[in-house]
């Protein structure tokens, strides 16, 4: 009897169940709408604007460095033409410093070379400033012969020691 008590109990209970289940609706809602994702529109991704890399890609490699002959800081015909174009990327952005580096050949002693390493900067910066770009913006610098581009005891690696090079700062 047992037996037929619960399994009424349970045939019950489950009809009562089967009766609280709710019922499918008539009408389906809508499926939702896709919405665009708004992708960012990529940015051209240049140097930095007053990087060495902006400065090299503005003026050119060639440039950015002036030549002197032995024992010389004077500034020629194809040094004032690259201090120019120097002069037109720093008067654009106005708010870029930047350093002239002395530099000289091995010959010579390390003070005589600091000297004219200094006067050779220095002599790119008094040009530059020549042509408007206010002094203060310029930092000079001289290795002498301590720091060159070219190692050799030849007139072409001395040739190619014997410079002033332009660093942008920013």
């Amino acid at each position: 009897m047992n037996t037929r008590i619960a399994t009424a109990v349970m045939l019950s209970s489950a009809l009562a169940l089967a009766a609280c289940q709710k019922k499918a609706p008539e009408e389906l809602p809508p499926m939702p709408e896709e919405t665009p994702v708004a992708t960012p529109t990529p940015t051209p991704a240049g140097p930095a604007v007053g990087s060495m890399e902006h400065f090299l890609a503005a003026v050119g490699q060639a440039n950015t460095v002036v030549y002197f002959d032995t024992d010389r800081y004077n500034i020629d015909a194809e040094d004032s033409a690259k201090l120019q174009r120097q002069a037109q990327y720093f008067s654009q952005y106005s708010n870029v410093t930047f350093t002239i580096e002395g530099h000289a050949d091995e010959r010579g002693t390390r003070e005589y070379n600091l000297a004219l390493g200094e006067r050779r900067a220095n002599s790119a910066k008094n040009y530059l400033v020549s042509l408007g770009i206010p002094a203060s913006r310029i930092r000079t610098v001289s290795y002498g012969k301590e720091r060159p581009v070219a190692l050799g005891s030849n007139e072409s690696a001395w040739a190619q020691n014997r410079r002033a090079a332009t660093v942008t700062i920013n």
